[in-house]
């Protein structure tokens, strides 16, 4: 199949960057380790702190690094390749290509993904287990859960950021957007602080965001924070995201597409 040949060819591009992966990493596991000690002196502080206890506040912080990549919380991946195709105006050989433009790069997002998490994702986390206490999930089935919800993240966040790209059609250059989009996703996806520990309003507007998908949900479905009912919930709140980002992304694409034909004659 054509998707999944684009996503196989992805997944090998990215393995050939040894060098960058080793480095990214080790950069992934020296933050883990400095935020999870600092994470221990604030729980020492503050027990219990948003209904985390201490192993569980570590754990957080090791499931939030393996994901930091996976799901792009920092942006790029895709976006970098199709904003180079906008400065060389390759993009309109892409348009005429007789493929799916959004699916196209959903592959290839999901390839990325898919390497990510199979080194950037699990070393940084079997550190973590060796060096702190960590909370490793009690029932089987929370693992399925859990990659389930990583997937959805992943689709989450490439709605998110195939919006955000889709801009350069009328900016030309999306990295404004890009920025402002990073400090968001930072923000709100749980990646700083879990949402829980935010005050009031802000947390309950955190918490129904789709940012709150990249990785608070995620990491609370791997911390079996809810029953498997509620679990499937969850689930369903980031399958409803995407599906809401990816229609977005659609009819953003097709209002590009019509307003590219017109200027063309």
């Amino acid at each position: 199949m054509l998707y999944a040949a684009v996503a196989r060819g992805t997944f090998r591009r990215y393995s050939t960057y040894r060098a960058a992966t080793v480095a990214g990493t080790f950069t992934n596991t020296v933050f883990g380790i400095i935020l999870a000690s600092s994470f221990l002196a604030l729980w020492q502080a503050r027990p219990n702190l948003g209904g985390y206890d201490q192993s569980q506040a570590v754990t957080y912080i090791w499931v939030s690094q393996s994901l930091l990549v996976t799901v792009a919380v920092w942006g790029g991946g895709f976006q970098d390749d199709l904003q180079a195709r906008f400065r060389s105006g390759d993009i309109a050989v892409d348009l005429y290509r007789p493929v799916d433009f959004q699916c196209w790069w959903l592959a290839s997002d999901l390839g990325r993904a898919a390497f990510q998490a199979l080194v950037r994702g699990t070393v940084p986390m079997l550190v973590g287990a060796l060096v702190f206490r960590i909370r490793l999930p009690e029932h089987p089935l929370t693992w399925v859960l859990f990659l389930c919800s990583v997937l959805l993240a992943v689709v989450v966040s490439f709605g998110l950021r195939f919006l955000v790209s889709i801009t350069g059609f009328w900016l030309h250059d999306s990295e404004g957007v890009r920025s402002v989009m990073l400090v968001v996703s930072m923000f709100f996806s749980g990646m700083l602080l879990p949402i829980g520990l935010f005050p009031g309003w802000l947390g309950d507007l955190g918490r129904v965001l789709p940012w709150s998908a990249l990785v608070q949900v995620p990491t609370d479905v791997f911390l079996e924070r809810r029953g498997a009912g509620a679990a499937l919930g969850t689930l369903g709140f980031q399958l409803g995201w995407a599906a809401v980002l990816l229609a977005a992304g659609r009819g953003a694409q097709w209002l590009a597409t019509r307003k590219v034909v017109v200027q063309g004659g």
